[in-house]
């Protein structure tokens, strides 16, 4: 992938660098990298970041080397890929996989099928999902596919541009049909995965709206927006308020009706990190809640 900016006479960088950083909002490691690969040129050849720019200079950062991505194993997989370009693979990730490797799953990740698939397009780059969802969450996982694009939409998440929503089945009925959760979320005392509500915790706001109601099941199927990031944030402020999601054991109950979290990541929306339009992504619901969302209709 390349980025090119063409030099008009309406820009007044004082020099590359600038441009790298202001324009492209380059960070200094990448920069740094850059610089160290000679993947910064103007007009086709090797710059110094320092020197000047003049009108229609074409500047181009080449985002095209290779990097060790063996620390993940390749595993062929049936990913639902929902887009891809350049920049970005956004794939619906399916209950029961976690995102990430570890100790109890080294070769069955979202990320080792991901792997897999990049060897299959000659792709040798680091595996780098943006987002994540816990093992028994379904939908949308993006995986940027360099350093700058993880950059660009981290930072849009940090600023409150990157647009996360989901879909949950909870426990009752609710008294209100739409609210906002604004409650701290930190680790609970002792453990190394659960979290709850905690003064002492980080700013965690859910705004979630209620879109139907199962009055012979007794639950009710909700619209959540998440405003910050939090691990568990939905799960946690929804048991909170005593309306734990179907099947959360970890926060709530087992259920005959589900035999997971019925939480589903079904849409995102963003800042392209390129075309620099805004996009949206939406993941179907998978099988087991689409039957409780029939139900409940």
């Amino acid at each position: 992938m390349i980025l090119t900016k063409r030099i008009n006479n309406d820009d007044n960088f004082s020099n590359l660098k600038e441009l790298l950083k202001v324009y492209f909002y380059i960070s200094d490691r990448l920069l740094l990298r850059l610089k160290k690969n000679n993947k910064i040129l103007v007009n086709g050849n090797v710059a110094n970041i320092n020197s000047a720019l003049s009108f229609n200079d074409l500047v181009e950062v080449l985002l095209d080397f290779e990097e060790d991505n063996s620390n993940i194993i390749p595993v062929k997989m049936d990913l639902n890929i929902l887009y891809e370009d350049d920049a970005l693979l956004i794939v619906n990730k399916p209950a029961g996989i976690p995102v990430h490797p570890s100790m109890d799953h080294f070769t069955d990740s979202l990320s080792n099928g991901i792997r897999y698939y990049f060897d299959s397009i000659n792709l040798k780059k680091k595996i780098r999902p943006v987002n994540r969802l816990d093992k028994n969450t379904s939908g949308i996982v993006i995986f940027a596919k360099n350093e700058y694009i993880q950059e660009c939409l981290v930072r849009q998440m940090k600023a409150g541009m990157f647009k996360k929503k989901y879909i949950a089945i909870c426990e009752g009925k609710f008294e209100r049909e739409d609210g906002v959760i604004n409650a701290p979320i930190g680790r609970k005392e002792n453990s190394i995965i659960e979290r709850c509500v905690n003064e002492n915790g980080d700013t965690a706001i859910t705004e979630y709206k209620v879109l139907k109601y199962d009055e012979t099941n007794n639950y009710s199927i909700v619209k959540c927006n998440l405003k910050t990031g939090r691990t568990h944030q939905i799960r946690v402020h929804l048991s909170y308020i005593r309306h734990p999601i179907l099947g959360d054991t970890l926060y709530g109950n087992p259920s005959n009706l589900i035999h997971r979290q019925a939480l589903h990541s079904y849409r995102v929306k963003f800042i392209h990190p390129i075309s620099r339009e805004e996009v949206t992504f939406i993941a179907e619901l998978p099988s087991d809640m689409q039957f409780l969302a029939k139900v409940a209709k």
